[in-house]
C-alpha cells in the first residue's frame, strides 16, 4: 500500500479479531508513533500496550471499575470495549511545562495525538485494522490511576488493534466545499 492510499482509505473498524501485531510489529507501531512533530524534543507522550491474556483481564477489570464510577449504561459499554480488540494502545499525553523555554501544553498535546493517528497508520500499513476510542473511559479516575496518570496527563486515547472480522469500504470522498478556503 502506498503513503497515499494508506492516507486516503484508512477507516475506523470496530470488529477488531486475531491476528494482532507480533512483536516486531508492534516495535514498528511504536516506532512510527516516536516520529512525530515534537517542538523541543520533549517526548510529551506515553504508550501503555495491553496485549497479554493477563493484560487484557486486568484492562477489563479496570474498565468496570471506570463504569461503576461513570453509572448508567457505561458496564455494559465496557464489556463491549474490554472485548474489543486482542491488543490496545493507550496514548497518554505528558505536558513537560518545566525548563528554560516550556513549549505550550497545547502542542504537546497536539504531539500525543499525532503520536496516537502514526501509531494507527503504522498498523495499517502493516495490514491492521483499528479504532480511536475516548469516550467516557479517557476522563475516569480508574483508568487515569491504572495508566499512572498525573495532574496534567491526558489520556488522548484507546487504540484498539487488531485484523478485521468483515472488510471494510475505502475512502470517503470528502466533499471538500465546505471545509477548505483558498486565498
Amino acid at each position: 500500500m502506498n503513503t497515499l492510499d494508506l492516507l486516503t482509505t484508512r477507516r475506523s473498524v470496530r470488529l477488531l479479531t486475531e491476528p494482532a501485531p507480533d512483536a516486531a510489529q508492534l516495535e514498528t507501531i511504536l516506532q512510527a508513533a516516536t516520529q512525530v512533530p515534537d517542538h523541543g524534543n520533549l517526548t510529551p507522550w506515553h504508550f501503555v500496550v495491553i496485549r497479554s491474556e493477563e493484560g487484557r483481564q486486568k484492562f477489563r477489570r479496570v474498565l468496570a471499575e471506570c463504569a461503576a464510577e461513570i453509572g448508567g449504561e457505561a458496564a455494559r459499554k465496557a464489556e463491549v470495549v474490554g472485548q474489543m480488540a486482542p491488543l490496545v494502545i493507550g496514548v497518554v499525553a505528558k505536558p513537560k511545562l518545566e525548563g528554560a523555554k516550556p513549549k505550550p501544553e497545547w502542542e504537546q498535546l497536539l504531539s500525543a495525538g499525532c503520536a496516537a493517528y502514526a501509531a494507527q497508520l503504522a498498523a495499517k500499513a502493516q495490514g491492521f485494522d483499528n479504532v480511536w476510542l475516548t469516550g467516557l473511559w479517557v476522563e475516569s479516575a480508574a483508568l487515569r490511576e491504572a495508566f499512572g496518570c498525573d495532574e496534567r496527563d491526558k489520556i488522548v486515547g484507546l487504540l484498539m488493534v487488531g485484523t478485521a472480522q468483515k472488510e471494510t469500504n475505502g475512502g470517503k470522498n470528502t466533499d471538500l466545499a465546505g471545509l477548505v478556503s483558498y486565498w
